[in-house]
């Protein structure tokens, strides 16, 4: 059986990087973001002044001051309300806005990055860590950007300008305020420090746990059949547990966190209120000027709260930001220095090599010379390497030794690989929107005569203006498997591998699919792997692997004629059918 690569996960970007990002993509909105501040601050100087005009209020009253001013004054503060209530809200839909832009450019960059790197490198790391990073973590910025982070920029916002009225009242108010700051600022140190590694510990136990599901509901028929079910649910509950306990572990930083919070606002309370009766009874302050700066410490309260509440999402946003940003900052493949185009379709494989990070070998020196348009079907029991040699000729590993010539020219100097050698698996996806839309990611320029003599060449009963995928018609094995050779058409690669592509379908479908690869191969060179032997009986020629090895070549009649492993293989596969 060949080993698979093993899975190290993908890249997670340092603070410092991430930091860089968001600026990176903030720099393009540099006009919303100078309005956002200013909206922000706006809202926050509207809140600082009705502790003040408040005190003035009890100043007036215990001086017996005219009536008409306490209604100034009070008039003063609905308009302070009502200011402060316009711009936070204005202020929020800007940072939303903002938001929602950034992120926009950043799910760019992700998915551009994503379909650029070598599909080697996201298989080694598991599908499902690719998956939870652009869905998962995706929402939870999206979250963040609508819900949290607006918030809690206000709130910073309004405990920095409380600070600031406590000082515009009495230096020793503005000190008797900040008595508590050590406690904020330790805590809080402590608690970014940790919950953002337990948080991106968290995301990244969701990653694992997702790559078992996928597993184990992508490889259910295996599992039943081996009777792994026990073994398989054990290895989900391990993950799941796994998550469990890191989601636990963030939530165990947050509670701490309040509860030291908590007592630094009681320090606060105390030292205002001690130094505030001090000041009066010296007659440093007014009895007013004391009462705005308890207000001014009070109103600090429901700052703190958000923060409180708050901040963990917002560290929960910034490390799935950083395992964005780290999917921004993978390595591509160099482009060819002298870049070549094939001179024809033909094949070459020369003393090919593979073994996956270091393991053991699956492949071992595989010759092979496939001619222009011929159909060549690979077969073989389980673990005799051949979906292996299919991804190696299709680029997606690269070798350990020997080489792979499309045409005379080796994989790595082909200028555009993807628009000669094309593979397409049994694991199909099936986008969100119409059959068109789907189409149209092979040839965007394709007009819709194409992609209705696309769909006729596979025979698939689609239209292009069908809606498929979530929100649309679940299309069948089959007919996910039609669009995809649909696809293969309008590529028009000259070289297409085919890695069990007609496999999912069942008996129902087989004859249905086959027809369809028949009709998306017609003038291709080709490369069926395939247990299907019907297919491989139709091929021009057969090339039978055992343990990473070629052990026979030739047309079926002559391999079933030879009596070798072909023939166990086609007496296994047609006698239960004859």
């Amino acid at each position: 059986m060949s080993t698979p690569p093993a899975v190290t996960g993908l890249p997670i970007a340092t603070p410092a990087r991430t930091r860089r990002a968001l600026g990176e993509l903030a720099r393009p909105h540099r006009l919303l973001l100078a309005a956002t501040v200013l909206t922000l601050l706006g809202a926050a100087v509207a809140l600082l002044l009705v502790p003040l005009l408040l005190g003035s209020i009890v100043d007036a009253v215990l001086t017996r001051g005219p009536a008409g001013a306490i209604d100034v004054l009070a008039l003063g503060i609905l308009g302070a309300l009502v200011a402060r209530a316009l711009l936070a809200a204005l202020g929020s839909v800007m940072v939303a806005h903002l938001g929602e832009q950034v992120l926009a450019g950043l799910r760019e960059r992700v998915v551009r990055r994503a379909l650029d790197v070598p599909l080697a490198d996201v298989e080694r790391a598991g599908s499902g860590d690719l998956l939870q990073r652009v869905g998962g973590d995706i929402a939870v910025i999206s979250e963040g950007v609508r819900r949290s982070i607006p918030v809690v920029v206000i709130a910073l916002l309004d405990v920095g300008f409380t600070v600031v009225g406590l000082g515009v009242l009495d230096w020793r108010l503005a000190l008797a305020g900040l008595a508590p700051l050590p406690i904020w600022v330790l805590v809080t140190r402590w608690y970014v420090r940790v919950s953002g590694v337990r948080y991106a510990a968290e995301r990244a136990a969701e990653g694992t746990r997702t790559q078992a599901l996928l597993s184990g509901v992508g490889g259910a028929a295996t599992v039943r059949a081996f009777r792994l079910r026990a073994t398989q649910l054990a290895r989900i509950d391990a993950h799941s547990t796994a998550a469990v306990g890191a989601a636990m572990r963030a939530s165990t930083a947050q509670s701490r966190y309040g509860a030291f919070m908590n007592s630094a606002e009681l320090v606060g309370v105390v030292a205002i209120l001690v130094t505030g009766f001090w000041l009066v009874r010296s007659d440093v302050v007014t009895l007013g000027a004391a009462t705005a700066a308890a207000l001014y410490f009070l109103r600090l309260f429901d700052p703190i709260g958000i923060m409180l509440f708050l901040l963990d999402e917002a560290q929960s946003a910034g490390a799935a930001l950083a395992r964005l940003v780290g999917v921004v900052d993978m390595p591509v493949p160099a482009v060819p220095a002298q870049p070549r185009a094939p001179r024809d379709a033909s094949v070459r494989i020369s003393g090919l090599r593979h073994a996956y990070d270091g393991g053991a070998e699956v492949l071992h020196g595989i010759d092979l010379e496939v001619a222009p348009g011929e159909r060549v079907a690979v077969v073989g029991s389980s673990g005799a390497g051949k979906t292996t040699l299919g991804a190696v000729l299709a680029g997606v590993h690269t070798p350990t030794a020997g080489s792979v010539e499309i045409g005379g020219v080796p994989l790595p100097e082909i200028a555009d690989l993807r628009g000669h050698v094309a593979l397409v698996t049994q694991e199909v996806h099936v986008f969100a929107g119409t059959v068109a839309d789907n189409l149209r990611l092979a040839r965007p320029d394709a007009t819709d005569a194409e992609l209705t003599a696309a769909l006729r060449t596979v025979e698939a009963p689609l239209e292009f203006d069908d809606v498929v995928g979530d929100g649309g018609d679940e299309l069948s094995a089959t007919r996910a498997q039609q669009l995809a050779l649909a696809r293969l058409v309008l590529a028009d690669p000259a070289v297409a591998v085919l890695d069990e592509a007609t496999a999912e379908a069942g008996s129902a479908g087989a004859k249905t699919l086959e027809r369809a690869a028949d009709g998306a191969l017609a003038g291709r060179t080709a490369v069926l792997i395939t247990h299907r032997l019907t297919q491989a009986a139709a091929a021009d020629r057969i090339v039978v692997l055992d343990k990473g090895r070629i052990v026979e070549t030739g047309r079926h009649d002559e391999l079933v004629a030879a009596g070798g492993s072909y023939a166990a293989l086609w007496a296994a596969w047609a006698g239960p059918r004859t």
